[in-house]
């Protein structure tokens, strides 16, 4: 196992990031055992998983005018485009840089970009829920 999902030390108290970011952890550590074909199909998985996963931050970004969106934004198109790089040599069958950057450097990204950029989205999301509850009740 990559990353320990059990530990709860991923979740962020947001009900759809936390289910996106089990899903995305699922994925990853599958990926440590999957040989040849299997790791091909996976890893797609996990590209098409993580466009969808970071489209749908974004969105949640830009409809609550999240304050750090350029720097959260970025961070995802440069780990989407290390995906999508890996992605065209897995389908040609080498999946041995993927296997790497899937063993090496995923599993410290995702802990450092869920404690901090994700963590930040879950903070600013609740504080607006937070917000909009409050003004409906004075209403």
């Amino acid at each position: 196992m990559l990353i320990d999902w059990s530990s709860n030390r991923y979740l962020l108290g947001n009900p759809g990031m936390d289910a996106t970011h089990a899903e995305f952890v699922a994925l990853v550590n599958r990926l440590a055992t999957a040989e040849g074909r299997e790791f091909q199909t996976l890893f797609l998985e996990l590209l098409d998983h993580t466009g969808d996963h970071f489209g749908a931050e974004e969105a949640l970004m830009a409809d609550t005018n999240f304050p750090a969106i350029a720097e959260h934004r970025a961070e995802h198109w440069r780990v989407l485009g290390d995906l999508r790089a890996l992605g065209q040599r897995v389908v040609q069958g080498r999946i041995t840089m993927a296997r790497s950057y899937i063993t090496e450097q995923v599993p410290g990204w995702f802990a450092v970009h869920a404690a901090t950029m994700d963590s930040a989205l879950a903070a600013h999301l609740a504080m607006q829920h937070n917000a909009a509850e409050s003004s409906s009740q004075e209403d």
